[in-house]
């Protein structure tokens, strides 16, 4: 089987093996929501507005099985960093992990499904639009456990650098929603219109295919252990993956729910407001994906260093991840200064909600660099287990700055005091990312008075 060591060679280039092919595999995942939008922006402006309102919420709560995934990853990494290359263990863990995410995933679509209805009208929700938002819901709800377990799966494969493996997978379900999904949405032969409820079910559709395919891809090719003693150490396991993966979980949700929290902020201005929310968000998500690549790769870089007892290749690879967050940043601001009317434009009906996609996209793009920074630090302090630590930083992110100014800003200066609570959050947290790396050991850098952890 593959070689899984991500301790060989540069630092640069164990982190380009994992993040180039999950760069293609995040962008297939996030061009669905963007079709879906296109889609739905010409089936009406009400499926247009419901798509912002459902957005947050399943964005918060895949966020729940990328979390999962970042405990997997952690537990693997740190296993083959210890252990080398031991195929039966990495078989034996792919199934544990399988357990977890459907048992995962078949509690939170229940949950979700059940309370969809409060949800979204506290969101702010009412009339023809909630009746399209929970149309949507039961279709997506069924869909969740298979779109979990095969996020369990791959977070072995990324573990092991096999990310190649990952990015296929995500890529081939990715084109079969948008090819599918048109066909629910406006209809065709036997199929009626079905608008946003069509959407979901394209959704559905891609989802059990993908599953499928990788479940049976990971059984022939022996990367999923169904042998005699397969479920030896099931609960250890467990433990290990939810000691990581619960804090992660909520790490990865909480950002998301902050956006669910702010797109109530938006709400309260208008549903032009909220649909140029709704669009500059599902832009901004397909721009993040090289950051978002690189957080899916530093967690195994880190792992297996930290593993192999290497922190100083551990170190090498949060600050390379840093400068490169920084970068891109500073490429993105310039970049949307001039064509940010154009992507708002394309992701809207045109209109008040395109001028205020345009404003959020400008002038919010000054802090896109610390976004990245802080998912890529939360994604190395998982890998170091110190998930805790990333629930921290997310969560004082969301609840000590950016909800309040966004709140606050929406009732004093209107949709910019919106986008100025977005920059101003980054900001903080990229001074709490430097913070934290540097006290887990992960960061070298020269903090007056700051103590760093003894290595485990």
């Amino acid at each position: 089987m593959a070689d899984r060591n991500l301790n060989k060679g540069s630092v640069a280039r164990a982190l380009w093996r994992v993040s180039a092919p999950m760069s293609l595999g995040i962008l297939g995942t996030l061009s669905v929501g963007l079709a879906d939008a296109a889609f739905l922006a010409r089936a009406g402006a009400q499926d247009l507005t419901a798509v912002g309102f459902i957005y947050p919420v399943t964005v918060a709560l895949t966020s729940l099985a990328i979390g999962m995934g970042a405990g997997t990853s952690a537990v693997v990494s740190q296993a083959l960093g210890r252990a080398g290359d031991d195929d039966a263990m990495a078989a034996r863990l792919a199934l544990h992990s399988l357990i977890f995410a459907t048992l995962l995933g078949l509690a939170v679509a229940g949950a979700f499904w059940l309370l969809a209805p409060v949800i979204y009208g506290w969101m702010g929700a009412e009339g023809a639009v909630l009746d399209k938002v929970l149309a949507y819901v039961p279709w997506w709800c069924a869909s969740f456990p298979f779109m979990v377990a095969g996020m369990g799966l791959n977070a072995v494969f990324r573990a092991g650098g096999e990310s190649h493996i990952s990015a296929t997978v995500m890529l081939a379900q990715s084109a079969i929603n948008i090819a599918v999904t048109p066909v629910f949405i406006f209809g065709w032969a036997m199929i009626p219109a079905l608008n946003t409820e069509g959407a979901a079910i394209g959704t559905f559709v891609a989802r059990v295919l993908g599953f499928a395919g990788l479940a049976v891809f990971s059984l022939r090719s022996g990367r999923l252990a169904l042998t005699a003693g397969c479920l030896d150490g099931l609960l250890a396991s467990l433990r290990k993956i939810a000691r990581i993966g619960g804090p992660a979980a909520a790490s990865n949700a909480i950002n998301p729910l902050g956006l669910s929290l702010v797109t109530s902020a938006a709400a309260s201005l208008g549903d032009a407001q909220v649909a140029g929310f709704g669009a500059a968000s599902r832009v901004q998500s397909l721009l993040f994906v090289p950051m978002l690549a690189l957080s899916a790769g530093i967690g195994p870089v880190v792992g297996q260093a930290w593993g192999a007892s290497k922190a100083g290749r551990a170190q090498d690879a949060v600050r390379l991840t840093f400068l490169t967050c920084l970068g891109y940043g500073a490429l993105l601001a310039l970049t949307l200064a001039f064509a940010a009317p154009w992507l708002a434009r394309l992701m809207t009906d045109g209109g008040d909600a395109a001028r205020y996609a345009t404003l959020y996209l400008r002038w919010g793009a000054l802090g896109f660099f610390g976004y990245g920074i802080l998912v890529t630090a939360n994604a190395a302090m998982n890998a170091r287990d110190k998930a805790l630590w990333s629930m921290g930083l997310s969560a004082s992110r969301i609840a000590l700055v950016y909800v309040p100014l966004a709140w606050a800003g929406a009732l004093t200066l209107g949709f910019g005091g919106i986008v100025a609570a977005f920059v101003a959050a980054n900001l903080w947290a990229v001074l709490w990312a430097l913070v934290l790396t540097t006290r887990a050991g992960l960061l070298d850098v020269p903090l007056p008075g700051l103590r760093r952890l003894a290595p485990d």
